[in-house]
C-alpha cells in the first residue's frame, strides 16, 4: 500500500513537471525568436569598408526590421542596382528621409545642425581629409556611410544620384549585435528541459513504484 501511495505521489509530480517544463521551453524558444536568436541571415564581411568595427572574414547576422525601426546609427546590409557590382554591402545609416546631413571638412559630421560623435570611425593615419559635403536626405531613402572613412565606397561618392543616398527597400536588413543576444531565455529553456527531465523521471518512478509487488514475480 505504501509503494501504491509513493507511486501516486511521483505520477502526480510528473504530471506538474513535465507540462511545466515544456511550458518553459516554449516560452524560451519563442522569446529567442522575438529577441533574433533563432532566425535571420547570415553573412560573411567581404570588405574593408566597416572596419573598425567589422573586419574581413567576420560571421554577422542579420535581422529583417520594418521601415520605421530603422534608427541613424544602425549598421544595415543593403543592395544597390547599379552599385557595387549589385553586391550587397554594410554601411551605417546616418541619415533618414528629410535629414540635413553635412561635413564641412570632409571628416566631422553634423547631422540636422548638430555635430554626431561616432566613436566607430576609423581615420586616415595620415591625417588626410575628405572632400567637404552637404545634402538633404529625401524621403523614403537612407544616407549612409561606411565606419573606415578612408577606404569606403559610401554615399559620399554618389552624390549627384539623389544626393547619395539608397532607397529604404533597398535594405536588406540590420545586423544583429551578438553580444545583445538574449541570455534570460536560453536559462529558462535550459531549466524547462531539465525540468521535463525530472518530470519523466518521476513518472517511471512513480509506475514502477504503482506496480503491485507480485507483479514482477509473474
Amino acid at each position: 500500500m505504501q509503494s501504491q501511495r509513493a507511486g501516486r505521489g511521483l505520477r502526480i509530480a510528473a504530471w506538474v513537471s513535465v507540462p511545466l517544463g515544456l511550458v518553459l521551453v516554449l516560452g524560451a524558444v519563442g522569446g529567442i525568436a522575438l529577441g533574433g536568436g533563432l532566425d535571420g541571415e547570415r553573412v560573411t564581411v567581404r570588405g574593408e569598408a566597416m572596419r573598425p568595427t567589422y573586419s574581413p572574414g567576420e560571421r554577422l547576422t542579420v535581422m529583417q526590421v520594418g521601415e520605421g525601426e530603422i534608427r541613424r546609427g544602425d549598421v544595415v546590409l543593403v543592395g544597390v542596382p547599379g552599385r557595387y557590382g549589385n553586391a550587397p554591402v554594410l554601411q551605417r545609416v546616418i541619415g533618414l528621409g528629410g535629414d540635413h546631413v553635412e561635413s564641412r571638412d570632409g571628416v566631422r559630421v553634423a547631422v540636422n545642425g548638430k555635430r554626431i560623435d561616432e566613436p566607430y570611425v576609423m581615420r586616415d593615419p595620415l591625417g588626410s581629409t575628405g572632400s567637404p559635403y552637404e545634402v538633404t536626405v529625401p524621403e523614403g531613402r537612407l544616407f549612409l556611410l561606411g565606419d573606415n572613412r578612408p577606404n569606403a565606397n559610401d554615399s559620399r561618392y554618389f552624390l549627384d544620384e539623389q544626393s547619395g543616398s539608397i532607397a529604404v527597400s533597398g535594405m536588406r536588413g540590420r545586423v544583429q549585435e551578438e553580444r545583445a543576444a538574449p541570455v534570460a531565455p536560453l536559462v529558462l529553456g535550459a531549466f524547462g528541459a531539465l525540468l521535463t527531465l525530472v518530470g519523466a523521471g518521476l513518472g517511471i518512478g512513480g509506475f514502477v513504484a504503482g506496480r503491485r509487488p507480485g507483479a514482477w514475480l509473474r
